[in-house]
């Protein structure tokens, strides 16, 4: 098995910089890759800051030092000699398939013949980018969670191509890569479907997210109204969906229209965020102004009543009956073991198995409430086999 030293991250954005930083903590010699100097000297410079602050709480490795860490990392704009001399490249670019396929292509042409080539895509398929890749055996998912520090979970996939080794290879490397909040679990997805598994079993609650908006839009409620229906959870809705980014959802909601389903076109109140260019935290402005920080919650307001809790848990039950359908994954305990790892909540699986039928009648109230037939139960979920599945 080839032994991995050599690390190049391409996209120096917050999950690049992030997934750099871990990696150099675990001991590799590190090549931050992006189009623009100031991408990449920002980049850098998130990790230097990273370094320092951990180096105050005493908590680098021993024998280590900020400085001597930072020495490992390199910075480039030419990602074809970046490569020259790489082990593993990870591709953290914008979630747009052409240019991944196009950093893919320029990788396989130029990295060594051993080189794993790893995407971090979070929902767009490992196969379509390694088919351009010239070594499409050589091409996995390695998918990290936002921030990479602190968020446990990393999903390794299998393309349709991918040989057992590289997924392996891929399996030892991130296993290698500290976590500075619990220790990683590392999720092996068996085949490339949209979503793989963390996103796509919370996938379509945004189907039911989008119907949430536009009735509250149309109601005339606030979204700190809107906000105190969902409390309670790991974070109140349109706070949640602002830290995400309204274009994130935007693009995703659009790639599940096309592979999975028209259901998860995005709705009004989505749309029309996307188009005024208010994305969320990232931009200052999206459901919550946050010019001075996290909006803060205002109970005084009342609620919507509009947001129901019980109908996400339905959702995800069904959603991730699907994922087994699939073959994504032949556990259910995987799956709950992957949403708590990457979105801190209880998997949606040991808590129904003795009462799947109530999430049956309520997805069926859903698609009577919505018009959205993708809520409708799946034939495992109905048969109820998935227990089984453990």
């Amino acid at each position: 098995m080839v032994e991995i030293k050599n690390v190049v991250v391409v996209g120096a954005g917050q999950m690049g910089n992030g997934i750099g930083q871990m990696s150099l903590l675990a001991g590799y010699n590190v090549t931050l890759v992006d189009i623009k100097d100031e991408y990449v000297d920002k980049g850098w410079s998130k990790i230097d800051e990273g370094m320092k602050k951990l180096e105050s709480k005493g908590a680098l490795p021993e024998g280590t030092d900020a400085t001597s860490i930072m020495a490992k990392c390199k910075k480039s704009t030419d990602l074809a000699s970046a490569v020259k001399d790489a082990d593993i490249v990870i591709e953290a670019v914008v979630e747009r398939m052409d240019i991944k396929k196009d950093v893919l292509k320029t990788c396989g042409e130029n990295a060594p013949s051993h080189c794993i080539l790893a995407s971090n895509t979070s929902t767009m398929s490992i196969t379509e980018m390694a088919e351009k890749s010239g070594r499409p055996d050589k091409c996995i998912g390695m998918h990290f969670f936002n921030p990479v520090p602190l968020m446990r979970l990393i999903e390794v996939i299998y393309s349709e191509h991918s040989s057992d080794e590289s997924v392996n290879i891929g399996i030892k490397f991130a296993e290698s890569i500290p976590c500075l909040r619990g220790d990683r679990y590392i999720a092996k997805v068996l085949r490339d479907r949209p979503g793989f598994i963390c996103n796509r079993v919370t996938a379509p609650v945004q189907i039911y997210s989008n119907y949430v908006y536009d009735r509250c839009a149309e109601e005339g409620k606030s979204w700190q109204q809107l906000d105190n229906d969902s409390r309670g959870g790991p974070m109140p809705m349109t706070v949640l969906a602002d830290y995400v980014g309204i274009d994130t959802m935007y693009h995703g909601q659009n790639y599940y229209t096309k592979t999975l389903s028209p259901d998860f076109a995005p709705g009004k109140v989505i749309t029309k965020m996307f188009n005024d260019g208010t994305f969320g935290a990232k931009t200052g402005q999206g459901f919550n102004d946050w010019s001075k920080g996290r909006p803060q919650a205002d109970k005084s307001v009342g609620k919507a009543r509009i947001y129901k809790l019980k109908y996400p848990i339905a959702i995800m039950v069904n959603e991730a009956c699907r994922v087994l359908e699939e073959k994504v994954t032949d556990s259910w305990e995987v799956i709950d073991k992957t949403m708590m790892a990457g979105m801190n909540m209880p998997g949606p699986m040991a808590p129904n198995v003795n009462t799947y039928e109530k999430q049956i009648e309520v997805l069926n109230d859903l698609v009577e409430l919505t018009g959205k037939e993708y809520f409708k139960p799946c034939e495992l979920l109905k048969s109820g086999k998935w227990v089984d599945m453990k």
